[in-house]
């Protein structure tokens, strides 16, 4: 929360824009090598990207900069902030500062919100070090307090280490292997199981008759990553299993980008990649509670669980499925942010990763 001091602080906007790319390049440090990993390239390609990736950040934070002190700048701050938290530029948004608020301002939901953008202007102006001061004392209280958050009752989050071959091997094995998963904690009395993005690979007519023959004889209900495939590209989604029925519940707002969501294809008349649905689905109702659904990418960004957020969840529900980032910053930071999101809003989280 002082990169808007410093933001401030700038002596010009040359200045201005080299904390802004100190701040993002900081934040997102872990996407070379995760994405030399996704692509099987060499570590050159994902600096590469991640300098791209940095742009709008710093387009946005330089273009709202100003030499004139005071309110002004405050606005203009704000400003940039708000460009960032929602598509187009939101779409790369990530470690936006008002992510704090879940720390500093646990269980005070929209106020929490409110406190952590009125901090950010006031950060950005002469009040700063009174601002700062009263930051730290939140900080402190909040340190000493602080409880993790709470899981629905009784929902069981699989955490699995397959690696690459989840959701691309998909042999009867690996669904054995998962449905095994499924079976311990079902007898240990969870009666909703979560698995990470991408588990159940393609939903295909076999795979939904595998899993029904594979819970008919339990009492649970299965949540899953998935992809659904159609002629125009696949939807990244998350599948509500039963031993009767197989429910499409949510598919992604923001797949991941480059990497998944190419909307560039259709210019050239080609097909592929997943598609975006941006505002679709902000909350969705899983074995009678009410779900934030957040996939993965969608953990880093503001816009799709501030969405989710104004229809009251009971519960956010995070996949994901980080092989590529294994040994990076990225899963950490996944979790850091669906962990304070969680507890601004003071809903119980279930997560569910792939390493």
């Amino acid at each position: 929360m002082l990169f808007p001091a410093l933001w401030a602080w700038a002596p010009n906007r040359a200045a201005a824009a080299a904390v802004a790319v100190a701040y993002f390049l900081a934040a997102a440090r872990g996407l070379p090598e995760s994405v030399a990993t996704f692509f099987g390239t060499t570590v050159w390609a994902g600096i590469l990207l991640w300098l791209v990736a940095s742009l709008s950040f710093v387009v946005v934070h330089t273009a709202f900069w100003t030499a004139r002190p005071g309110w002004t700048r405050a606005l203009r701050y704000l400003a940039a902030a708000g460009l960032m938290a929602i598509p187009p530029f939101g779409i790369v948004g990530w470690a936006h500062p008002v992510t704090a608020a879940g720390v500093l301002f646990p269980a005070w939901g929209w106020w929490g919100l409110l406190a952590t953008t009125v901090s950010l202007a006031l950060v950005s102006t002469r009040f700063w070090l009174a601002a700062t001061i009263a930051l730290g004392g939140f900080w402190i209280w909040s340190a000493a307090s602080w409880t993790e958050p709470m899981l629905p009752k009784r929902w069981k989050g699989v955490d699995t280490e397959l690696g690459v071959a989840l959701g691309r091997d998909n042999a009867l094995q690996r669904h054995r292997q998962l449905a095994g998963m499924v079976r311990t904690r079902a007898l240990e009395g969870a009666p909703v199981v979560v698995l990470p993005e991408s588990a159940l690979g393609p939903l295909t007519p076999t795979v939904v008759s595998f899993w029904a023959d594979a819970l008919a004889d339990l009492d649970v209900t299965v949540v899953a990553g998935a992809a659904v495939i159609g002629s125009g590209g696949y939807d990244n989604v998350m599948v509500e299993l039963r031993s009767a029925s197989a429910m499409i519940r949510y598919r992604a707002r923001m797949p991941v980008p480059v990497s998944m969501w190419q909307p560039w294809r259709a210019w050239f008349g080609d097909s592929g990649g997943a598609r975006a649905t941006f505002f679709a689905d902000p909350v969705v109702e899983i074995a009678g509670r009410r779900v934030a659904p957040l996939i993965c990418y969608e953990q880093l960004l503001v816009w799709p669980i501030l969405q989710s957020a104004l229809y009251r969840p009971d519960a956010i529900v995070a996949i994901a499925n980080a092989w590529w980032a294994t040994g990076t910053s990225v899963p950490a930071i996944q979790t850091a942010s669906v962990t304070a999101w969680s507890r601004l809003f003071g809903a119980s989280l279930v997560t569910s990763f792939n390493r």
